[in-house]
């Protein structure tokens, strides 16, 4: 079955293409055909007269930059590092010297000489392990900085493991604080009370949360994102809790019933679900969720609905949690000046990071695609 696409989601992915991410970028990052974002350019974005699309400009200045780059360290190795050399000293000390404004791996490809070696050659007389420890750093500034900063240690150590490093979590703790990184998160998740008055409905799940594969169980929740131009916005977010994934959000100006609907929505047409009689969706006991419009969604889909008791978050811990991540991960580390810039900041986290590349450990360490397409491949 051919899978559909927003008319949101195709403009951001637009977006972002006319921003400088490359449509094979896009396609991994977010799990959509490069096929797919073709046509979509293809259908929203004018012809030019040279012929040229905007992402092809943005390759060409990126391939130019690089050869640039590339142009620049041959020119500081002098005109001998076109020679092979028999002694790759004098080449060693043009990386030392370089290596503050060009990283090792493009300085080592353009001088051709191998990045182990160039290693192995620096760190002679200091001992294996301290050689290992200068290359485990520069690996943990690798993937600290593609989780833009999220990752601490634990994770860190997760992804080394991955890439075939035995490195337990207190040297990789170590290390971190000899680079003064650490993550960016800064806040804890603490549980708010609700005092208002509200009738209370019946919890069917009583916070079990186990599942056996995916559209079992569902969270749904509401949070709040401030922007300094139009003030609060609201993000009405779906979790599937069996893979963590968040299969369908809505953002809005305003906290009305329309944004949980078409959160709703969007989790049936990304999970393709026609209809739900083994599906229990657990809320809170707000207003938008208790509404009859968004009671009658749940009937037409045979949907179960499962409310909070009051005053009890930990009724809807995983999509409690999940908002909380969003927050000190993303929200908390930026000063959004408009709602569109929010916008795209939030498509971004929730289906470039959250949901394709951060792992999660309740997930034994996959992320929540991955978790996804185990079961579809079992299926």
């Amino acid at each position: 079955m051919t899978k559909r696409y927003n008319q949101e989601t195709r403009e951001l992915i637009l977006q972002l293409n006319e921003q400088g991410q490359s449509v094979p970028s896009l396609a991994h990052e977010y799990g959509i055909s490069e096929a797919t974002i073709y046509n979509w350019k293809k259908e929203y974005t004018p012809d030019e007269e040279t012929g040229k699309s905007q992402a092809d400009f943005h390759q060409m200045e990126k391939e130019m930059h690089r050869l640039k780059q590339e142009n620049d360290i041959l020119k500081k190795g002098y005109h001998h590092i076109h020679e092979r050399v028999r002694d790759d000293s004098l080449i060693y000390e043009i990386i030392d010297k370089e290596r503050q404004e060009y990283p090792v791996r493009t300085l080592t490809s353009v001088l051709e000489v191998s990045k182990s070696t160039y290693y192995a050659s620096k760190y002679r007389c200091p001992s294996q392990r301290s050689q290992e420890n200068e290359q485990l750093k520069e690996e943990i500034l690798q993937i600290y900085e593609k989780s833009k900063r999220r990752y601490g240690a634990p994770k860190i150590t997760y992804k080394l493991k991955q890439l075939g490093w035995s490195v337990g979590l207190k040297r990789v703790q170590r290390l971190m604080r000899e680079l003064g990184v650490h993550s960016v998160i800064r806040k804890k998740y603490r549980p708010a009370t609700n005092h208002e008055k509200v009738t209370a409905r019946e919890n069917l799940l009583k916070q079990d949360f186990s599942t056996t594969s995916i559209n079992q169980k569902w969270g749904a929740d509401i949070t709040y994102i401030h922007t300094q131009k139009e003030g609060w916005t609201y993000l009405a977010s779906v979790m599937d809790l069996y893979s963590r994934k968040i299969i369908g959000y809505s953002y809005g100006k305003q906290m009305t019933t329309s944004i949980v609907v078409d959160a709703f929505h969007q989790a049936v047409q990304n999970q393709q679900l026609k209809e739900g009689p083994n599906l229990v969706l657990q809320t809170d006991l707000g207003t938008q969720y208790t509404s009859y419009e968004f009671e009658n969604l749940l009937l037409q889909y045979h949907v179960s609905h499962s409310y909070n008791r009051k005053g009890t978050p930990y009724d809807n811990s995983g999509i409690e949690s999940f908002h909380a991540t969003l927050k000190k991960e993303e929200v908390y580390l930026r000063q959004y000046k408009t709602f569109d810039e929010a916008r795209l900041a939030l498509f971004q986290y929730i289906n470039g990071w959250y949901n394709r590349e951060r792992i999660h450990g309740k997930l034994n360490y996959l992320t929540p695609q991955q978790a996804e397409d185990q079961v579809k491949m079992s299926a």
